[in-house]
């Protein structure tokens, strides 16, 4: 078998007419503004007055249109594709982003097809799904923070008439537009399929601008999930995720997406975006602190570039486009990689950064060498920084010995028969083996033999290993919220802050009994503030705030316990009080002591996540943080949202009368694997 299969594919001056002919229309929304900065958006642009009017006319409308549908109990997932509309309209008024001349005009355009929608769904159906051949808005309610998020699908003109057939799923991420509303996005995905459409293309709104990082990284999962299980239930068909692609930020997030999840696609297609942060980032450190560092693990594709050793890369790439860089980063990592893989590197000759019509055909030819069919995984290597990015489809990799180090499975199966090669890897899961009947696995050289899988109907469990002593003993690992009396870092836990806003349900309490004279309280107040503003604006959702109360039934991911995200000090906030015992600081009105280090406690804030004792440790608690990246990094290019503050820091509130969460960084740094502050070397 040949090491690798490298394709570079540039292609003659002389074939360019055509496609510089169909550039018009087709250049990139990451394009410099020319109002303020890069990345700011364009000035407003308020409608007339009349216009204004008329909006809120109609809004008035669709608000009482939806109001009566509640009252029927339509169901939530009906209910939620009407209500996006009224989402998307209020939202461009709220946040006054009239951020185009067609702005007012993309507002009406949202609320008559919400006002249909909602007239359509009065009896309790949704006639839009059964529509073909067109752009259809769709909705799912996020887990995270209970928003709904917009998605648009364009289904083929024959989708749906044979139920036995397989469809393929592109799932295809936007670039980064500073002017995208919800309203602009309703708008603008209108008209009609191609007749000869063969696919289904599914795009998600991505909460925006975040290169779908974070909740935008969940809103592409989710709105993947909602359609295709509603498919499922509807038996339109079998749907198969087959290709994930983008440009620009859409190629940054395939890149991400695509290395760190490489088995949920069949192929990937990323245009231009970014693998690296250093080199990327302008005037950015040559090295960061190392806690940073450590956690551009998470954020940079380049170090998963290995898993192109399980998915097919289509990557395209103007000659003179500077994001070129993101592509030669993938193909320079896999230089010295000894296994095969699949990479193509489709270059476009003269061109900056746009992708053509005529380029983006050059691109399916190449997906649909990879599209047809069941692929044989007989064997998968999987590489991780993280116990976050897990999936290894047939396994999950739970823990790691030492998180942020590389950490590699390869898994080979014949048969009833497994044989698993690790490195750094802690606890491995046990997923899925696609045999009947009790099986063997060989564990770095260890035997277990007549192994068989829980039963997933009712043991919220897996059947996993873990490494004691350099040797694996079998242990049951839980699947979603099992308490555990002593936690590590594991892929239900594994920090950094910002992993609490990413993936499951969270719940903000602000200080009870703010002291105004303290210095702490009027930071935690001035942060929850900031955090509030920023879910609005860059994730488009609203903070759930006081809600702590479990689940009764642990089956779903995020709907048992939702981490808690405690602003104050332990006197105004009694949730800090109680969970503080147990926490590995000290923290009084008179001391501070962090990480052996002691801190006055009127002038310094101690921020952190920790597994939440109160919850058995089935999920976390936040101190005294939102996101670690601030406004300034959200607008910014998307390659600055990486943790700021890895799992615990003590900062100095510096405010000002512009910045009132302000502060200096005075110590921070990571917790090790078992969740202490790691040892210090003598």
């Amino acid at each position: 078998m040949l090491r690798s299969l490298f394709a570079v594919c540039v292609f003659s001056a002389g074939s360019l007419a055509l496609l510089l002919g169909s550039a018009a229309g087709q250049q990139p929304a990451d394009k410099k503004q020319p109002a303020k900065g890069k990345y700011d958006p364009p000035a407003a642009m308020k409608p007339d007055a009349a216009t204004l009017n008329l909006i809120a006319e109609k809004t008035k409308q669709l608000r009482k249109a939806i109001a009566e549908l509640k009252e029927k109990k339509l169901k939530d997932d009906v209910l939620i594709d009407v209500e996006i509309y009224l989402k998307a309209a209020e939202n461009i008024v709220r946040l006054e982003e009239w951020y185009s001349k067609d702005s007012g005009k993309w507002a009406l355009t949202t609320l008559d097809r919400g006002l249909e929608r909602a007239k359509s769904a009065a009896d309790g159906n949704a006639p839009w799904r059964e529509e073909t051949g067109k752009w259809i808005i769709r909705a799912y309610r996020s887990i995270i923070d209970g928003s709904i998020q917009p998605y648009a699908v364009l289904l083929p003109h024959d989708y749906g008439k044979d139920p036995e057939k397989y469809w393929r799923l592109d799932i295809v991420l936007h670039g980064r537009d500073s002017s995208l509303t919800e309203s602009k996005f309703i708008a603008t995905h209108n008209g009609n399929a191609p007749k000869d459409l063969d696919y289904i293309h599914l795009e998600p709104y991505g909460r925006g601008n975040n290169a779908y990082r974070w909740a935008g990284e969940s809103d592409v999962n989710n709105a993947e999930s909602s359609f295709s299980l509603g498919e499922m239930l509807r038996k339109k068909g079998h749907i198969m995720p087959r290709v994930l692609r983008g440009f620009s930020m859409g190629g940054a997030g395939t890149w991400h997406l695509g290395l760190h999840h490489p088995l949920r696609y069949r192929v990937l297609g990323p245009g231009a975006g970014f693998t690296t942060t250093h080199g990327y980032v302008a005037g950015m450190p040559g090295k960061l602190p190392d806690y940073q560092e450590k956690c551009l693990r998470i954020y940079d594709a380049v170090d998963y570039a290995e898993n192109a050793f399980n998915i097919p890369i289509v990557a395209y790439s103007g000659e003179k486009d500077p994001q070129k860089k993101a592509a030669d980063n993938i193909e320079n990592a896999l230089k010295d990689f000894e296994e095969p893989f699949r990479f193509t590197h489709l270059v476009a000759p003269g061109l900056e950064h746009q992708m053509p019509k005529a380029w983006q055909e050059k691109a399916e030819a190449e997906y649909q060498k990879y599209t047809s069919g069941i692929p044989k995984r007989d064997r998968i290597r999987f590489v991780t920084y993280t116990p976050r990015y897990n999936n290894g489809y047939e396994f999950s990799v739970e823990a790691l010995q030492v998180q942020y180090q590389r950490a590699v499975v390869d898994w080979s199966r014949d048969n009833n028969s497994v044989e698993v090669k690790t490195r750094n890897v802690r606890r491995l899961g046990i997923v899925y083996v696609p045999v009947r009947g009790p099986f063997d696995v060989v564990m770095d050289g260890q035997e277990f033999k007549g192994l068989s899988l829980p039963d997933r109907r009712k043991d919220d469990y897996e059947l996993g290993f873990e490494k004691k002593e350099k040797k694996w003993v079998k242990v049951q690992i839980p699947r979603s919220g099992i308490p555990v009396e002593t936690p590590i870092k594991s892929r239900l836990i594994c920090g950094p802050i910002d992993d609490a806003f990413m993936m499951r349900k969270f719940s903000v309490v602000k200080p009870a009994d703010p002291d105004p004279n303290s210095k702490v309280d009027s930071y935690a107040i001035a942060a929850v503030d900031e955090f509030a503003r920023n879910w609005d604006r860059y994730f488009r959702g609203s903070l759930q705030y006081n809600n702590l109360e479990p689940k009764t039934s642990p089956v779903v991911l995020g709907e048992f316990h939702p981490n808690w995200v405690l602003f104050g000090t332990p006197q105004s906030n009694p949730y800090i009080a109680k969970v503080l015992p147990k926490l590995p600081i000290t923290w009084t009105a008179d001391k501070l002591r962090v990480n052996g280090v002691d801190y006055d406690p009127k002038t310094h804030v101690p921020v952190l996540i920790y597994p939440n004792p109160l919850t058995k440790n089935t999920s976390y608690v936040v101190i005294n943080s939102g996101h670690t990246f601030r406004e300034a990094d959200l607008k910014g290019t998307n390659a600055l949202l990486y943790p700021r503050l890895g799992d615990w820091a003590v900062i100095k509130p510096t405010p000002t009368a512009a910045d009132p969460a302000a502060y200096e960084v005075v110590a921070a740094g990571l917790f090790d694997e078992n969740w202490q502050f790691p040892k210090k070397e003598k």
